[in-house]
């Protein structure tokens, strides 16, 4: 019986080892603090974090991702207007998101959640720049969603042109 009794140690401390090894596994990702101004948190279903819970990015972090250029008219705008900003698929990317929806806040704290899928797919971007000018808060930054809105009718539905947050501050993952 005694010996029954050491395989039982055994395995449960075996268990438990490899619980404890599951659960580093899943530790988040360190990303680097921003070393500039803060101008984006993100939140919620993500593994890549500043500080276990968040990711925060200064805006030479948020250029680094990549910028894409998206050419298009806005109603909040005249005329045609190129915009640079990194694709909302590259933050999520950089983020290790898992979720379905996002939450963007600005900093008047209006909130929009829209499908992720629906930012993806039509290539959105976080756009910092405006015909070769960082968004200041006056002129809608430090960033703005921006959809290629020339692209597609549906682009222009008051569904879209109410996702296209100004002045975003936050990302939440859901």
């Amino acid at each position: 019986m005694k010996q029954n009794s050491l395989y039982g140690l055994i395995a449960a401390t075996l268990l438990l080892i490899a619980s404890v090894g599951v659960q580093v596994s899943h530790a988040k990702d360190q990303l680097p603090a921003p070393t500039g101004k803060q101008v984006l948190e993100v939140t919620g279903m993500i593994d890549a974090t500043t500080d276990g819970t968040s990711a925060y990015f200064d805006i030479d972090q948020l250029m680094a991702l990549g910028p894409k250029q998206i050419t298009t008219a806005t109603p909040w705008t005249s005329g045609t207007v190129n915009f640079v900003g990194i694709p909302v698929k590259a933050l999520l990317d950089a983020v290790k998101a898992s979720g379905e929806t996002l939450s963007v806040t600005a900093l008047n704290d209006y909130t929009a959640s829209m499908p992720i899928d629906v930012l993806t797919d039509a290539n959105a971007i976080l756009a910092y720049e405006m015909d070769g000018q960082r968004l200041k808060i006056r002129d809608k930054g430090p960033l703005w969603v921006i959809f290629p809105f020339d692209d597609d009718a549906k682009y222009r539905t008051d569904a879209y042109l109410a996702y296209a947050v100004w002045q975003v501050k936050l990302v939440k993952v859901q």
